[in-house]
């Protein structure tokens, strides 16, 4: 019996696939197909699938030619297949003639000829793209721009800024100062204003039938939040906290390993976010168009924190050092939350500098994610004993914007909420923002 093998996503499995895999099937007995994983379809760069793994097996399934379908999981995993299953031939299209020469060493390698004229990515092409304006002009807006051009579906068309901007990502956008006027242009915002109007203009495009991602806090008080969330889902519209980690592969698995107990009982968790980048505690500087510490750093800090202990939690206080009272701006902010089963520390700075680690203590070890930890592509948990120590690589392409930006386009078009950070979350985050506005527990420091 000749045992055959290819591999593929098989996204939106189309007639160009069943071609492939009909003449795949003619070259021997038994085809065995690989249906890449959505991990390891992200370290090749496909990030915006339009199908789940279970989707795409079952595609694979319904064309009968299968034989037996595996999941490939890692680099270098063909060489183990063709061992493991006895295989006699691999083959795969022709856009990879001589990519796979190293595999004749196994077995013999066919490359064959794909149907012209049709692919996954032209199928997702011939969609509606997500036109999205942008609203407000933080700096990491040109990451945005940047990030959306690996993304399938999606594309900036538009800016409002309350003042020009000198970004050349932003050169060729339609530009205006009137919301209304980007509105009619758009299926889409992204607001990265001032966080004190996050709100009015969530609220904004919400009432006019558009779909949000807004930067955190999405509000300044937990009941705007609250109100944001339910005006979204009357209008059938999406509304997603934009908090980048939450996209991260490393941070899902370390978040999904704590909670799962390899480190027993999760008893504290330490969240640093600091950077001076902004320049908030130059003298001279117009701090009236800074972000604070505050809203700048601890939604990103505060996450972990809120997704292993919950939001429900016995009482917390602040120690601020403010740059400006006057302007709210602090530039150095910890925060302490005591929960019934743990305890919490948040340190977030713009006017201050520390070791941007999280660490995470349970009853048996520990999760280390060295600094910037809310970008992290690596962390280990650690025992008592070394030699049980584990670490743990993930790829991490554009900070997990895109990443955030495929989330969102899909949940546009499914009309499910798929964002990593939940609503209660959100109205968390927002409540807790709320509290510091209004110095609630909180003991100031000189």
């Amino acid at each position: 019996m000749v045992k055959v093998i290819t591999y593929g996503t098989y996204d939106m499995l189309h007639y160009g696939h069943q071609r492939l895999l009909e003449r795949a099937k003619a070259l021997g007995d038994y085809l065995i197909v690989g249906v890449t994983s959505d991990d390891y379809d992200k370290t090749r760069g496909k990030i915006n699938n339009q199908q789940t793994l279970m989707e795409r097996i079952a595609g694979v399934k319904a064309t009968g030619l299968a034989d037996a379908i595996i999941v490939e999981e890692y680099e270098g995993q063909k060489i183990d297949d063709i061992r493991r299953f006895g295989v006699d031939i691999f083959t795969v299209g022709s856009d990879w003639v001589g990519y796979f020469d190293y595999l004749n060493e196994y077995c013999k390698v066919v490359y064959l000829p794909r149907t012209e004229g049709v692919s996954s990515t032209e199928v997702r092409a011939e969609k509606r793209k997500l036109r999205i304006g942008l609203v407000g002009t933080a700096v990491f807006r040109t990451k945005f721009i940047h990030e959306t051009k690996y993304v399938n579906g999606v594309e900036v068309v538009g800016v409002c800024e309350s003042h020009p901007g000198n970004e050349p990502e932003v050169a060729d956008l339609f530009h205006t100062y009137d919301y209304d006027e980007l509105l009619k242009k758009v299926d889409a915002v992204y607001i990265i204003s001032r966080p004190e109007n996050h709100y009015a203009d969530s609220k904004k495009a919400l009432l006019a039938g558009k779909h949000v991602l807004c930067e955190s806090p999405i509000a300044y008080t937990r009941e705007e939040t609250k109100e944001l969330y339910a005006l979204a889902a009357e209008k059938n519209l999406i509304i997603m906290d934009a908090i980048k980690t939450a996209y991260s592969t490393a941070y899902e698995r370390l978040l999904l390993m704590a909670k799962g107990g390899k480190i027993g009982k999760v008893v504290s968790v330490d969240a640093v976010c600091t950077s001076l980048r902004d320049g908030i505690s130059i003298e001279g500087t117009d701090l009236s168009k800074k972000w604070n510490s505050m809203c700048g750093w601890a939604p990103a800090a505060m996450l972990p924190v809120l997704q292993i202990f919950g939001t429900d939690y016995k009482d917390k206080v602040f120690y601020t050092k403010f740059q400006d009272k006057e302007e709210n701006i602090d530039a150095f902010t910890k925060i302490d939350f005591v929960y019934p089963s743990g305890v919490a520390t948040v340190k977030v700075a713009k006017g201050a500098k520390a070791e941007g680690e999280l660490v995470i203590a349970g009853t048996k070890g520990y999760i280390y994610v060295p600094a910037p930890w809310w970008k992290t592509d690596y962390f280990e948990i650690r025992y008592e004993n070394p030699d049980e120590n584990k670490r743990f690589f993930y790829q991490l392409d554009g900070e997990g914007i895109r990443y955030e930006i495929v989330a969102f386009a899909k949940a546009v078009e499914s009309g499910r909420n798929m964002s990593n950070v939940s609503k209660e979350i959100s109205e968390a985050i927002a409540g807790v923002i709320e509290d510091f506005n209004e110095r609630k527990n909180m003991i100031e420091i000189s």
